[in-house]
């Protein structure tokens, strides 16, 4: 199994579970992923999630040949695996803790943004190269990391899209702390089970008023952002970008104005 997905002790726990393709992510991965957020939603047993992935990989972000595949060609944007999952993510009333150790890559930073309490490794490092491959932001980061770490620093993160380590990203308010790899988990199950342990409709209306300046305009900026990257998926940089990296060269981008 791509994703070992378990409850335990009113834990939902997802795992990335492809650490020979660095836990790239796939159509279906998304898709199993989706289901387990819309099942645990409904589901009283579980009071909180739990994403996680291995020790020297979180993930390497969307498996890019998987993703070109199942790439969009016409239909909503609604229909697709990865926009279900964010979504089911985005709007979870149960809290989501995150255990960040390696590589974030991609949606693996942006997904962040949509979770409740995030820890991370000290070897963890994260990245968000959309524009790298002729793209834009996705599900709300535009909005998100702005709020976050400022203008200055989300414009260095997104218009780059180089990777910075856990230190910087606690300070920039992407996490709340910086474990030693093999302590990570450990702490971040304990926080869930913390988090089991209170009153549920007490976490749920906390979660739900604090998210709730934000809910408008952050749902704004995802319609917006899917809009442009649906265009730019099909625009001549994009293609470049993608054929460089299958050849495994630097992509050329002065031919584009």
């Amino acid at each position: 199994m791509e994703i070992l997905s378990s409850i335990n002790d009113g834990i939902l726990t997802l795992e990335f579970n492809r650490p020979e393709r660095k836990n790239a992510i796939t159509a279906a991965m998304y898709q199993t992923m989706a289901d387990a957020l819309t099942e645990a939603e409904g589901n009283a047993e579980v009071r909180a999630i739990l994403i996680v992935g291995k020790p020297e990989i979180f993930t390497a972000g969307n498996d890019l040949e998987d993703f070109m595949k199942n790439a969009p060609t016409s239909g909503a944007i609604e229909d697709r695996s990865v926009y279900k999952f964010m979504m089911a993510l985005s709007g979870s009333t149960k809290p989501v803790v995150a255990a960040v150790s390696g590589n974030a890559v991609g949606i693996g930073t942006t997904l962040l943004m949509h979770c409740d309490l995030v820890y991370a490794a000290d070897n963890a490092k994260f990245s968000m190269p959309f524009v790298q491959l002729g793209l834009c932001p996705e599900f709300g980061s535009s909005l998100l990391l702005t709020q976050i770490a400022g203008y200055p620093r989300a414009a260095e993160k997104l218009m780059l899209g180089e990777a910075f380590g856990a230190q910087e990203a606690l300070e920039m308010g992407l996490i709340s702390k910086v474990l030693p790899v093999d302590e990570l988990r450990a702490f971040a199950e304990g926080q869930a089970a913390k988090l089991v342990a209170l009153p549920a409709s007490s976490i749920r209306v906390t979660k739900e008023l604090m998210k709730a300046a934000r809910k408008a305009p952050a749902s704004e900026a995802i319609a917006a952002e899917n809009i442009h990257f649906g265009k730019m998926l099909s625009a001549p940089e994009a293609r470049e970008a993608f054929m460089a990296f299958f050849q495994k060269r630097k992509p050329d981008f002065k031919q584009f104005s």
